[in-house]
């Protein structure tokens, strides 16, 4: 079976938001326009084919990434059933909500460009400032779409000005719209200076024509700014247009190309999806301007037994080379893999190995997805996006790959969770059930944790904010049938020590027989951001939070009580000095000790370095930290004060105000402890016009006084 798509008219694009910007109309359209269906699904009627899940349809919101092939032939293009003119799209549409950023995160590290779709009245918003910032984390390339000028208070100059203010210098319009609000009908292609209309029902025919007479001086300034901007990426082309010179329209987009690749232009495109205008013409820029897998460098990774770095390029003739980014449990197929191929094939019914378990799993089937409906497929080739069904041992982040060319690919980071809850089951029917349920759904998702808290007996879930926690509760209802009852909301500090201490912890004990003997010494100090230039020392093991420094010499402590020391101090740690809550941030140097030949042992060594942790740790000024939220605000004008004053009075500091049409826009960081049910008190505050998005920003240190109130609540 031979690939049916050259690679080199393969796209991999993620359609990214703010919440509500329109997200996944556009992505409705798309799959209309490609014919990968008959009927436009609206999000307001809950009939869209990405959001698929029940509570997504309910809520008018996207929770999980759904991924979609379609292909899609230049609407330009006379001849559409040319297949040497079809690209072929594999798009993932990504929520918007702050609470499902990892769908974004995970999303953004497999994917080769991105479409950044902006609400045309609000322009950029908190949650497209973080979707921007991943995009660049991850060096993916960006088209622009300002969508939904057809609604009243719609300026494509301000929400481009925006583009330029808050996101990035290097923005450039490629099209100026004709008409808004209710007047707006089509739009203007600066590059090849045409006006293009959207006529039939769904808009799916695509007329060129004249520029309309009010337009011409406009479209010509616009004009000469994008030429200019696209000819400093060449220096020949610059040559000959100082010259007088202005090359041709496909010289021009051939240079923007390469400069959009390069992240060093983001065009922006504009239109209305539900109102089906400018949509093709932004399919078109995918093919023009976003990279097929063949543009983008090779992918790096290490060897797993030797630690060196290894290359692989996009070609089916490599080692097969795949990222696993997503787990879906499905309900008629169980588990779904989905994985990215970065090089080589994979066939169904064959054997690959998990270069991060040292595994080797059979996949029993390949399939295909249409967000929820799916297509099974023999074979897949090096660029693609599909899904596995019959992977047990694989998780986010895994590389699969070939066992005689093992490899390691980065593992995809994600946030660490701020808000926790209790949960217990109804009867003893569910509890054996929610174990499975909690385990499936942290399974597929990495921002969603389960702990159990031992004093207690309780499992504790923690997730990225209340909405994720009540929907990831709803779905165990749903699909797995397990009722539960739930705690309130609770925050999930965290504890740190701000100076530094040296400790020892002596265990001895004679009991009869043979005792117990163990003896270490440490020297405890906040541990500090890596060099990025330094490599880390053999006698180092460094994690985000933790980092163990063996400073043992001559063999005062045996080498194979080295590491129950460093189980020891992981497990304090986990326990928390003030109030139990995990220890973070925190560099721990064991340097002397010492040991008995006949009663020393893995556990005294363990309970040893536990007790020298909570020494050291109680006389280096330990401390809570809490997560503070980065809040935006918008409120009607007459509200301003009262709410500023509010968000003060909530331990809130305000960092800004500015004007965003008609409102005015807050944005402050508060602690998260202070913003449980803030939504229905700013919708009293505003006679329910405010309206607001949160995000977590970073931990800080509690008060002195909110510190002892929680401490003193905890015991």
């Amino acid at each position: 079976m031979n690939r049916d798509y050259p690679l080199e008219r393969v796209r991999n694009f993620g359609i990214i938001a703010h919440i509500d910007a329109g997200k996944t109309t556009v992505s409705e359209r798309i799959l209309f326009y490609t014919g990968s269906q008959h009927k436009i699904g609206e999000v307001h009627e809950g009939e869209t084919t990405t959001d698929w899940m029940e509570q997504e349809r309910e809520r008018g919101i996207t929770i999980t990434a759904a991924a979609i092939t379609c292909f899609w032939t230049q609407s330009t293009e006379p001849d559409k059933k040319d297949i040497a003119k079809k690209a072929r799209f594999n798009i993932i549409d990504t929520p918007g909500h702050i609470d499902f950023t990892v769908e974004v995160k995970r999303s953004m590290r497999v994917l080769d460009g991105a479409v950044v779709v902006f609400d045309g009245v609000a322009g950029v918003e908190p949650q497209s400032e973080t979707n921007w910032r991943y995009a660049d984390e991850a060096n993916v390339p960006r088209l622009c779409f300002i969508n939904k000028l057809d609604r009243t208070g719609a300026s494509f100059e301000n929400s481009y000005a925006s583009i330029l203010e808050r996101l990035s210098k290097k923005a450039v319009r490629m099209q100026i719209p004709i008409g808004l609000e209710g007047a707006h009908e089509g739009v203007v292609d600066l590059l090849k200076m045409k006006a293009y209309h959207f006529e039939g029902d769904k808009g799916e025919k695509v007329t060129e024509s004249e520029i309309p007479e009010n337009l011409v001086e406009d479209a010509k300034k616009h004009r000469h700014e994008l030429v200019e901007r696209i000819v400093e990426h060449d220096d020949a082309a610059m040559h000959a247009y100082l010259e007088g010179k202005e090359p041709s329209v496909e010289e021009l987009k051939s240079i923007l190309r390469k400069a959009v690749i390069a992240n060093q232009v983001f065009p922006v495109f504009t239109g209305s999806a539900l109102k089906n205008k400018g949509v093709q013409l932004v399919l078109d820029a995918v093919v023009d301007y976003l990279p097929s897998p063949l543009d983008l460098p090779p992918v790096k990774g290490i060897n797993p037994k030797t630690g060196e770095e290894l290359v692989r390029y996009a070609s089916d003739d490599e080692p097969f080379t795949a990222l696993a980014f997503k787990l879906q449990a499905d309900p008629f197929v169980g588990q779904l893999t989905f994985f990215r191929v970065y090089s080589g094939t994979l066939e169904a019914g064959s054997y690959l190995y998990n270069s991060a378990t040292g595994t080797k799993e059979r996949v029993g089937r390949i399939v295909r997805l249409q967000a929820d409906k799916r297509e099974e497929v023999k074979k897949v080739f090096a660029g693609e996006i599909a899904a596995a069904v019959g992977l047990k041992d694989t998780r986010t982040s895994h590389t699969l790959c070939s066992e005689d060319a093992p490899i390691i690919l980065e593992a995809i980071k994600f946030p660490e969770p701020v808000v926790s809850l209790r949960i217990e089951p109804k009867t003893k029917v569910d509890q054996e059930k929610m174990g499975m349920a909690l385990k499936k759904l942290s399974d597929e998702d990495p921002t969603f944790r389960v702990t159990g808290d031992e004093e207690t007996g309780e499992t504790i879930i923690s997730g990225m904010g209340e909405l994720h926690l009540e929907i990831l509760v709803d779905r165990m209802k749903r699909e797995f049938t397990v009722e539960a009852n739930v705690g309130k909301p609770q925050v999930a500090y965290r504890e740190t020590i701000l100076g530094s201490s040296e400790a020892q912890g002596k265990y001895i004990k004679q009991t009869g027989g043979r005792g117990q003997y163990g003896d270490v010494r440490i020297r405890m100090k906040k541990m500090e951001p890596l060099d990025p230039d330094k490599k880390i020392a053999k006698n180092v093991t460094r994690e985000d939070h933790f980092e163990f420094i063996n400073n043992i010499k001559g063999g005062v402590i045996p080498q194979e009580f080295i590491a129950p020391v460093e189980k020891g101090i992981r497990e304090a740690m986990s326990r928390g000095i003030l109030a139990g809550f995990p220890m973070v941030d925190i560099s721990v140097d064991l340097y002397d000790g010492s040991y008995h030949d006949v009663d020393s042992s893995e556990i005294a060594f363990k309970i040893a370095a536990s007790m020298a942790f909570q020494d050291a740790a109680n006389r280096a000024k330990p401390v809570l930290l809490e997560p503070i939220m980065k809040i935006e605000v918008v409120v009607p004008e007459q509200f301003m004060g009262d709410i500023t004053g509010n968000l003060s009075g909530k331990r809130g500091a305000i960092e800004g105000m500015e004007e965003r049409g008609q409102s005015k826009v807050i944005t402050a960081k508060v602690p998260l402890s202070e913003m449980f049910g803030y939504t229905t008190t700013l919708r009293s505050m505003t006679e329910g016009r405010g309206s607001m998005t949160m995000e977590f920003d970073h931990y800080d240190v509690v008060p002195q006084n909110v510190a002892a109130d929680i401490i003193a609540s905890r015991k």
